[in-house]
């Protein structure tokens, strides 16, 4: 197994990835809209994450964390970077509870920037979910928040470049 798992990683590897790029003053102009002192280990995650972004292989990275760690904070900077280079972002998250506090967290952080950001998950009307997903494919938005409902095969994205 642990040969298998180390030959995908490397079949992986090899193959190209998108190198964001990374407009600093753009970026320092979003970042500075953070409302707290980032932490060491945050900051450490953030400049670990764009950089992983600017490379030109696929990134795979996992930030954990405690509940109020600043976990969605490092996302945010990470979906910024993603649109600000014409790529969609999927957010995956485990609940419906938590899909709906981080569309309205991202709907917050990035109210002054022309982003997109839509929620998919079991609230809603189903009208709204199938627009929602016709504009996915269609490239008319930008972030997506939601459940398993993301994994669904009807769910296609146009330029998905961050998840």
């Amino acid at each position: 197994v642990a040969a298998e798992l180390l030959h995908i990683q490397a079949r992986r590897q090899s193959k190209p990835g998108f190198a964001f790029e990374l407009d600093q003053s753009l970026y320092m102009q979003f970042a500075s809209g953070f409302a707290y002192e980032e932490t060491l280990d945050q900051a450490n995650a953030i400049e670990a994450t764009l950089y992983d972004m600017q490379q030109a292989k696929p990134m795979d990275r996992l930030v954990c964390g405690d509940v109020g760690f600043g976990k969605t904070e490092v996302a945010m900077r990470a979906a910024f970077v993603a649109v600000q280079n014409g790529k969609q972002v999927a957010v995956l998250v485990p609940t419906t509870l938590l899909a709906q506090q981080h569309y309205e967290s991202f709907k917050d952080r990035f109210a002054d920037w022309p982003v997109r950001i839509e929620v998919l998950s079991r609230f809603g009307s189903n009208k709204t979910h199938l627009k929602n997903i016709e504009d996915l494919a269609n490239g008319k938005v930008d972030i997506v928040v939601g459940t398993h409902k993301l994994l669904q095969e009807n769910v296609q994205f146009k330029d998905l470049g961050l998840m």
